[in-house]
C-alpha cells in the first residue's frame, strides 16, 4: 500500500497536499483500492467554500457510490479536468493525475487535525 510521507491524511481517506495556503485533494490508495474500478466523478462545487467534513463530490465505482469528504474547510478552486474523461487515472495514480481538487484552505489549523503517514497506516492496519 502506498503512503507518501509528505501527504496529510484524512480518517475518511482522503489526502491533502499542501502548497502554500492552497492544497490538491485526492482520495488514497486504499480507498481506490476498496472501491474497485472508478467509472465517474461527480464535483460540482467549484467556487463554493465548504467546512471541514462537508461533501464537495463523489466517486462512483462499478459496485458503489462514495461522497467526497473536504479534509480541511476552504474553497474549491478547481476540479481535476482529466477525470471527465478518464476517471480510472484515479485507480492508477492517486496521489498524482489522480489528484480530485485544488482548493483554498480557509484555516491552516485545520491541516494539525489530519493524520500523517504513519497515523494513516496504523488506521488502515487496524
Amino acid at each position: 500500500m502506498n503512503i507518501p510521507e509528505n501527504l496529510k491524511y484524512s480518517k475518511d481517506h482522503e489526502w491533502v497536499k499542501v502548497d502554500g495556503d492552497e492544497a490538491f485533494v485526492g482520495i488514497t490508495d486504499f480507498a481506490q483500492s476498496e472501491l474497485g474500478d472508478i467509472v465517474y466523478v461527480d464535483v460540482d462545487t467549484v467556487d463554493e467554500t465548504l467546512d471541514k467534513d462537508e461533501v464537495f463530490g463523489s466517486v462512483e465505482a462499478v459496485k458503489t457510490v462514495s461522497d467526497l469528504l473536504l479534509p480541511v474547510g476552504g474553497t474549491i478552486l478547481e476540479v481535476n479536468e482529466k477525470l471527465e474523461d478518464t476517471p480510472e487515472i484515479i485507480n492508477k495514480d492517486p496521489y498524482g493525475d489522480g489528484w480530485i481538487v485544488k482548493i483554498k484552505i480557509s484555516d491552516s489549523a485545520e491541516l494539525d487535525e489530519l493524520l500523517d503517514a504513519a497515523a494513516y497506516k496504523s488506521l488502515i492496519e487496524s
